[in-house]
């Protein structure tokens, strides 16, 4: 089995969970290399639905190692309340390892993204609140406080009240807030220290001997190419990186060891929160997309933002990520529109048109999409197995997808449960390329 890198292709919400949980059944452990719990990822098993935030999708096959790894930033108490919920639910949690240096986010996070958000007034990033940027920033800052430090009693106490003796200063003289309590945060996180001190390792040596062994490693990414970091359209991006690039950075593992990188996109293209959406389609068929494909949050229940598939971004997806395939999904919700259209550039206020995506694509405003219009499919496809058996117009929308983003679409997904699933290219599944 290949080591395979899983990435959003466009603002996150693609489905990656379903692909992670496919693969796994090949591979011998799956990571989670970025992001916090503002992520969510679903995978449906029968009649159960399984909701992720943290814990790799990977965690159903218990044959299966999954790790966080050191490229996240996890809150305490919510992957304590995760790993409980899936115990509970009889999910066994005896393959789970966490990187000791993963950094946590603590409540003077959470307090402080409150704050700032409030504070952009009407330039509001759409953050979630979870404080995962803060926490991002503290790790850049060189003062975050990584699981290591705090399932070790002592040194978690020494760290916390001097940061926290910082972060106070800031909450009571810029924002008049009253200061956290340092002893109170001690009390209530030293309880998730011992729950999750079994799990916590040195992890980067587990996924290298894993990796380079041939027995396969899926890295499984949160968010999308569009919110990266450096590379999305900051500032409305998150604070990590989602991109493929990304899965060597929060791993430790280097280039030479990925075989692919499968990129996961939706027939249609979502967002949530505020930036640029070229081809948003703010109506009654923009609405449609939405009831239909159920686009709403997995973490925190937010109605997305829906339009027609932007092939714009997708060219620049897979020239980041340097991707081998496409997984294509949600092809489904577009059954029953007399056409579907595909953005194919821009038109910009000048009259010039762009084929590729200008790197300022946040602050345009002048922006028109430029579409290619299909004819439709009336018929359902949610139950259909076989791609002969797809609508003829269905088929040509698949084509063409490929056609303008160069890279082949190896699965379709005609809806969330895992049988729903057409796979067009084994091989590429097989070995990444």
């Amino acid at each position: 089995m290949a080591n395979i890198i899983v990435v959003g292709a466009q603002w996150g919400d693609e489905a990656k969970g379903k692909i992670v949980d496919y693969l796994a059944q090949r591979g011998s452990m799956v990571v989670r290399y970025s992001g916090g719990n503002n992520a969510g990822h679903s995978v449906i098993v029968g009649e159960e639905e399984f909701k992720f935030h943290l814990v790799p999708a990977g965690i159903l096959h218990p044959d299966l190692l999954c790790v966080i790894a050191d490229g996240v930033v996890a809150d305490p108490g919510i992957l304590v309340k995760e790993l409980k919920a899936l115990s509970d639910r009889g999910v066994t949690l005896s393959n789970l390892k966490i990187s000791a240096a993963c950094h946590i986010i603590l409540p003077y996070h959470r307090l402080q993204d409150e704050l700032e958000e409030e504070s952009r007034g009407d330039e509001k990033i759409g953050t979630t609140g979870r404080g995962i940027g803060p926490a991002y920033a503290d790790k850049s800052a060189r003062h975050g406080i990584r699981m290591g430090e705090f399932i070790d009693d002592e040194r978690f106490a020494a760290r916390l009240k001097s940061v926290l003796a910082s972060k106070n200063a800031v909450f009571t003289k810029v924002y008049g807030r009253e200061p956290l309590d340092a002893d109170a945060i001690l009390s209530e996180y030293r309880e998730y220290a011992k729950f999750l001190a079994p799990f916590v390792t040195d992890t980067a040596a587990l996924i290298y001997e894993a990796a380079a062994s041939g027995k396969g490693v899926i890295f499984e990414g949160a968010q999308g190419t569009l919110l990266d970091i450096d590379l999305g359209t900051y500032p409305y991006v998150t604070s990590s990186h989602p991109i493929a690039g990304g899965a060597l950075l929060g791993t430790g593992i280097g280039p030479t060891l990925i075989d692919g990188v499968i990129g996961v996109a939706k027939s249609y293209t979502t967002r949530v929160g505020a930036g640029a959406f070229p081809t948003e389609l703010n109506d009654e068929t923009g609405a449609a997309i939405r009831e239909k494909g159920h686009e709403y949050g997995t973490t925190t229940g937010r109605a997305r933002r829906c339009g027609w598939l932007d092939a714009v971004i997708l060219k620049y997806a897979c020239r980041v990520n340097g991707l081998s395939a496409l997984a294509l999904g949600h092809l489904d919700v577009l059954s029953g529109f007399k056409e579907v259209k595909i953005c194919v550039g821009y038109q910009s206020g000048d009259g010039t048109r762009l084929s590729d995506m200008p790197s300022n694509l946040a602050s345009r405003t002048d922006l028109t999409p430029i579409y290619e219009t299909l004819p439709g499919w009336t018929e359902e496809i949610d139950q259909i197995s076989q791609w002969e058996e797809l609508p003829h117009n269905a088929q040509a929308f698949v084509h063409r997808v490929q056609e303008l983003i160069g890279v082949p679409v190896v699965t379709l997904s005609l809806g969330p449960a895992r049988h729903q699933t057409i796979i067009l290219n084994e091989r590429v599944l097989q070995t990444g390329k």
